[in-house]
């Protein structure tokens, strides 16, 4: 009996549960990031009249949660086809990894934008604060004030 093979029942088995328990912490993680933004959203809401500013950021967050959720899910999607898949499960993978792709691409893309507007936002709140006359540059911020944007730059 030690020497028997694994049978692929047994493996598509083990392969179920593992796929639904990646499925179930990328739920997890979504319903935590949903959960996170509301309590933000609700306090932001009672303290300030104006959300705009801070609506932007708690988007942005609630966002890297459903990037993070939508790779488990994608993991799990993954790991369901690597069994003798059929080929309409390799077309149901191809499609979430092309729309998990695009998401991606776009939310990446205005974390990077939403970013340069509030550090454009924090140079221009700073140079106010110093009185710079228009056209000079302000000088430079102390180094705790510096957002850390590599580990090998001065």
């Amino acid at each position: 009996m030690a020497d028997e093979p694994v049978s692929e029942a047994g493996v598509q088995e083990l392969i179920g549960l593992l796929v639904h328990v990646i499925e179930a912490a990328g739920a997890l993680i979504i319903f935590t990031g949903a959960v996170w933004a509301f309590a933000r959203f609700a306090a932001t809401g009672l303290r300030r009249r104006s959300l705009i500013g801070e609506f932007n950021k708690i988007r942005l967050s609630l966002g890297r949660f459903l990037v993070l959720g939508l790779e488990f899910q994608l993991a799990g999607d993954v790991l369901r086809t690597a069994v003798a898949p059929s080929f309409t499960e390799i077309g149901q993978l191809a499609a979430i990894a092309a729309i998990r792709t695009i998401l991606n691409f776009f939310l990446t893309r205005e974390i990077a934008q939403e970013r340069a507007e509030l550090e454009h936002e924090r140079e221009r709140e700073r140079e106010e604060d110093q009185h710079v006359p228009p056209g000079q540059a302000a000088p430079p911020a102390p180094p705790g004030d510096r957002p850390l944007t590599c580990l090998t730059q001065p």
